[in-house]
């Protein structure tokens, strides 16, 4: 198939366009470039893209590239770049999402793939793995998000336009446009390079974990799935074996990494705490097996931050921290409080 690949230049965009192409699909990106420059190791291989802001994309650019299928990764990926400006979260994350979505469906666009998050169950219950019947209770502006434009892309679907919600658990692992700020990359970061597996809460809090690769093979697998078995379907996407407490985390990055465990003092629980149960994604659609283990992943990582002589000034500065690069860019003036390039950048 053509796929069109929205966020093709962060951190799950990078992963996902090689499996692509390596499954015999042509890719067609789209992405205004904020994170292009922030990678670790060698720059991945460009491919064709519209360099569109999400916010202005219309049917005449879709049609223009005819993709078969659109995967729509882009948005404001974290909660503290969402908090900064939560209404700039609700405009890219939602409001261009459906703008996307309706274009997509007027240029005969076939399957579109949405990447959403657990992040909308927000402070589960604590008693059972949450499946994707649960009740949403989102914490911040991305969560709820997430849930906004769920709700509204479902009203799209009929039999041309066919809709596939993938909810993301907590993602991890080496990307070459590493993200820092997600917690698996920064407890194995400063383990390795600080020599401490630092924690900003009491570390009691659940998470479902999955490996950045296996987010793109969850794509590639409902890519590629009978249309009668995925369509209007959500799917929690991970392995329902791969929950676990942060402390639990810290604990094994010690053990894999080296290092010593730390709390920040007087830290306190963290709201956020959910399992979830990714039985669904397990039954219905064979094509996907997690190929990832935390504690694979976590050798991953540090092999990878050797390799490529990561330090911790990258690591925890503007070239790995989401919200330290679009702050950055705007104290240079190339963008501007809306996040679009400045015409003399």
């Amino acid at each position: 198939m053509r796929v069109l690949v929205t966020g093709h230049e962060g951190y799950l965009g990078s992963v996902l366009v090689p499996v692509l192409i390596g499954a015999g699909h042509e890719v067609v990106g789209l992405d205004t470039g904020l994170f292009a420059e922030c990678t670790l190791g060698p720059t991945p291989e460009p491919v064709s893209a519209l360099r569109t802001d999400l916010r202005d994309v219309t049917a005449e650019d879709l049609a223009h590239v005819a993709p078969d299928a659109v995967m729509h990764l882009a948005a404001l990926c974290n909660d503290p770049l969402g908090d900064l400006n939560p209404d700039l979260t609700y405009d890219v994350n939602h409001r261009a999402t459906l703008r996307l979505a309706r274009a997509a469906k007027a240029a005969g666009v076939e399957r579109f793939l949405f990447s959403s998050s657990c992040s909308l169950y927000g402070a589960g219950a604590e008693d059972a793995p949450l499946t994707e019947t649960a009740d949403f209770a989102p914490l911040t502006p991305y969560g709820e998000s997430k849930i906004r434009s769920e709700r509204d892309l479902a009203q799209l679907a009929d039999d041309d336009f066919s809709l596939i919600f993938l909810r993301n658990a907590t993602a991890y692992g080496f990307s070459p446009r590493l993200r820092g700020d997600l917690v698996v990359n920064d407890l194995v970061g400063n383990a390795l390079i600080a020599g401490q597996v630092g924690l900003r809460s009491d570390g009691m809090a659940w998470r479902p974990l999955v490996h950045a690769e296996d987010i793109a093979a969850a794509f590639l697998a409902l890519l590629e799935a009978p249309r009668e078995t995925v369509h209007g379907k959500a799917y929690n996407v991970g392995d329902s074996a791969e929950n676990y407490l942060i402390r639990d985390v810290a604990e094994l990055v010690r053990d894999v990494v080296g290092g010593s465990v730390t709390y920040a003092s007087g830290a306190g629980a963290d709201a956020r705490n959910y399992r979830v149960s990714c039985d669904l994604i397990a039954r219905e659609v064979p094509g996907f097996r997690p190929q990832w283990t935390l504690r694979k992943g976590i050798e991953q990582l540090a092999e990878a931050y050797q390799r490529y002589g990561l330090a911790l000034e990258d690591l925890m500065g503007e070239r790995h921290q989401r919200l330290r690069r679009i702050t950055a860019l705007r104290k240079a003036g190339r963008i501007d409080d809306s996040l679009r390039w400045m015409e003399t950048a």
